[in-house]
């Protein structure tokens, strides 16, 4: 890639937008000295580092790499016993210091689990060197000034230096305050000539204070004068500071030699510091042009996807699409001046030149790019006047030299080929040229204006037509690139839409060969057609899209669908446990009781209490996740008996029928719960033998011994509490059905008792006695 090349395709301009985007004057150097890479390895290796630290950009929004300077001269100097100044050996600080602060951020990004090798690799390569940093700042602040702290000996030195120079001070300020010696003076101020403190004195005092004169003002008038009351302070003031000189100048040397001391490791570091600042000077650079990382092969093969030229500004570039090294090897762009053919040429070489230099480029997605040994260009009018060559020759001297260098590793720019000589000769010249460089096997994107070379693309396998679009209606240049279809030159359009003369224009036209008017039809209906299939293709792609977008909305519904049916589901479980979770501490208390009566009686098995309980504790619904809805589709059984033993599908529990309750549904007994369930929700269960139902206890003994209670000659508070007692004994002897006998009388007993059923939780029907069961002295009473 020699300096021609890229000064043509204007890869210093990329260069130089570059360089406002590092951090340091190592990063700058750096940029200073890129050149596209030629090795594949190297181009790879290069755009992986680009993408790591575009990832960061990204994730974090900026990288800690302030404080970080170029310490080479620096530490070289250490290297040959020179002494190190504050200010250097500062730098030499900050720079460990931000070296070792990037570190850390790279190591806390790794911790999120990025995958950054190359970076990673980087950084470990940083020596933290914290001993060397601490001495520094031990003894030099950030201004760069030697500290007290330095050591003790300066310390006291300087302890000293500030009494002499208060000292001094005090004796000088004491003249100028005196009244007699305010005369004398030219201003009553104490400054300081030759490092020493003096006064200013008029010229015809100056014998006035004794001392020594050392300046005096510009008319002679006045004396700076050091009064010899001082001289003496002034004398040990000025020893003071020697030492304290040397004092520094031994600090400094220590210093340095311990800079010297890991000079190879801050080399090293520099390096490491230089490289990442132009990782992420590209990254930068990456993101304010809206780049992509390219794929990148080593087959020959270019394809950019709305590629878009990075120096012309993002509301005026107009991408295109560029293929090689696929079906064909070179592409001849025909159409008008000003149409956009150089600008895609400089394109083309460019984001070529940008890839192979590990920077993204300004294209879509999945764009590819292969990795050249070397790009020519002949761009533009090469003229030179000292060696009196005249364009074309200008022209074919470069393409000269390109002829005897390219090989099928190459990409070579031809603008306008064969212009600026007889048409003829030039366009044959242009086909003989194409056909020597495509026997190479480089890669050719070649622009021109002779027609011959638009049917050469057709004549020759390997090499396809395009040309840039331009809009007749406004007689400008859109700056498409149309792949397939030649140019035309749309003079007689272009003509006709100014206002020329029809009659000149078609006297014209009959002077063009019959072959080119149906060469020009041909063009102008490729055109046509390729604008058609775009505009078909971006439809399709609009349309595609919508059922893209309409899908994802479809199943981002399912999903919350199914989220709320699952919601509901556990609501619905946590509701059930709830229910049993009441139940069970009901029946808690009756087995309580239970156990009362049968520490009074001893006539109920605590085996028996034992199997109700854990009865009980399987009552308790359980989800199956499996079977979130019930199987509707299943055929339903058919009459299903009362006591049979069915299973809940929608509860995945066992039961037993209580009755029917309607045309499609029955009441089941699951555990001590009942619920009415459709008749598809259930199945009978025929592998088991089937069981009479049972209560959960049977009170052996107890005091219910029949199913009847008989109220007659009670008090009615008395009868009442009497008939409850009754229910829940009756209720847990199992009986379905039971009598209660309160005799005729005023009615006043009976009213009162059918008030309690009415309201009482285990009733589910009553009814006075048929004529054979007493009449209306006996209610009869359903229980649940």
């Amino acid at each position: 890639m020699n300096e021609r090349i890229l000064r043509v395709l204007e890869y210093t301009k990329i260069k130089e937008q570059l360089l406002e985007h590092v951090s340091s004057s190592l990063g700058k150097e750096k940029i200073h000295d890129l050149k596209p890479w030629t090795n594949f390895e190297d181009v790879n290796h290069q755009q992986n580092s680009t993408d790591e630290g575009a990832q960061i950009l990204r994730l974090k929004g900026h990288v800690p790499l302030g404080g970080i300077r170029d310490i080479r001269a620096s530490l070289k100097r250490s290297e040959i016993g020179g002494i190190l100044s504050p200010e250097e050996l500062v730098d030499i600080s900050t720079t460990i210091h931000g070296g070792r602060r990037f570190r850390r951020f790279i190591e806390g990004t790794l911790e999120d689990e990025i995958e950054l090798p190359i970076l990673a690799d980087l950084i470990e390569q940083i020596d933290p060197l914290q001993e060397v940093e601490r001495k520094i700042k031990d003894c030099i602040d950030d201004q760069g000034h030697v500290m007290d702290t330095a050591s003790p000996a300066l310390r006291t030195i300087r302890q000293q230096l500030r009494s002499f120079e208060s000292r001094i001070r005090e004796k000088l300020e004491s003249i100028i305050r005196s009244s007699k010696s305010q005369k004398m003076l030219s201003d009553a101020i104490v400054t300081i000539r030759n490092d020493r403190y003096v006064i200013p004195v008029k010229q015809e005092y100056r014998s006035a204070f004794g001392g020594m004169v050392h300046d005096q003002s510009a008319s002679g008038a006045t004396l700076f004068i050091e009064p010899q009351a001082v001289v003496t302070i002034n004398n040990q003031l000025k020893e003071t500071k020697s030492k304290e000189y040397q004092e520094i100048q031994r600090i400094l040397k220590m210093l340095t030699e311990t800079v010297a001391e890991v000079s190879g490791f801050l080399s090293h570091n520099v390096t490491v510091l230089a490289e990442i600042d132009f990782i992420f000077a590209k990254a930068r650079y990456s993101h304010a042009i809206k780049a992509v990382k390219p794929k990148i092969n080593d087959n020959e093969y270019m394809n950019l996807k709305r590629a878009r030229h990075p120096l012309i500004s993002a509301d005026e570039v107009v991408p295109i699409n560029v293929e090689l090294g696929g079906e064909y090897n070179a592409l001849v762009i025909t159409g008008p001046n000003t149409g956009g053919k150089t600008v895609t040429l400089k394109t083309i070489g460019l984001l070529s030149l940008m890839a192979q230099s590990g920077m993204q480029i300004p294209a879509e997605e999945e764009s590819e790019v292969t990795v050249f040994e070397s790009i020519y260009a002949d761009i533009g009018d090469e003229q030179s006047i000292e060696q009196n060559l005249s364009t074309f020759s200008s022209h074919m001297t470069n393409i000269v030299d390109i002829l005897d260098r390219v090989n099928f590793k190459s990409l070579v720019l031809f603008d306008e080929l064969g212009a600026g000589t007889d048409p003829t000769e030039g366009a044959a010249l242009a086909i003989s040229i194409l056909d020597y460089v495509n026997e190479r096997g480089s890669k050719i994107v070649a622009t021109t204006h002779y027609s011959e070379l638009k049917a050469y693309a057709y004549n020759r396998k390997g090499v396809m037509n395009a040309s840039v679009e331009f809009d007749v209606e406004t007689l400008r240049p859109t700056y498409r690139l149309l792949i397939g279809v030649p140019g035309r030159s749309n003079a007689f359009e272009i003509s006709k839409r100014i206002g020329l003369n029809e009659k000149i224009i078609t006297d014209a036209k009959s002077h063009i060969s019959e072959d080119n008017n149906k060469i020009d039809v041909m063009i102008a209906s490729l055109e046509d057609a390729q604008k058609r299939a775009e505009r078909e293709r971006a439809e399709a792609t609009d349309i595609h899209q919508e059922a893209e977008d309409l899908k994802r909305d479809l199943e981002q519904k399912l999903k919350e669908f199914e989220q709320h049916k699952e919601k509901l589901y556990e609501k619905a479980e946590q509701e059930a446990k709830k229910s049993v979770e009441h139940a069970r501490q009901e029946a808690d208390e009756i087995l309580k009781e239970l156990r009362g009566y049968q520490k009074e009686y001893g006539n109920v098995k605590e085996h028996k209490l034992i199997e109700a309980q854990k009865r009980l504790d399987e009552a308790a619904p359980k989800r199956n996740k499996a079977l979130k809805t019930p199987t509707t589709n299943k055929k339903a059984p058919d009459n299903l008996k009362p006591g049979e033993e069915v299973k809940v599908l929608t509860v995945n529990q066992k039961g037993h029928i209580v009755e029917k309750v309607g045309s499609n549904e029955y009441q089941v007994q699951i555990g001590i719960m009942k619920m009415t369930v459709k008749a598809n929700e259930l199945e009978p269960i025929k592998s088991e033998k089937k069981r009479e139902t049972k209560p959960f206890v049977k009170v052996e003994g107890s005091s219910v011994t029949k199913p009847e209670l008989d109220l007659r000659g009670e008090r009615y508070e008395n009868a009442l509490r009497a008939v409850d007692k009754f229910l829940d004994d009756s209720l847990l002897a199992g009986y379905p059905q039971v009598s209660i006998i309160h005799g005729k009388g005023t009615g006043a007993l009976r009213t009162g008792v059918q008030s309690l059923l009415k309201e009482h939780p285990n009733v589910k029907t009553t009814r006075l006695g048929n004529a054979g069961e007493g009449g209306s002295g006996v209610t009869i009473v359903g229980l649940k």
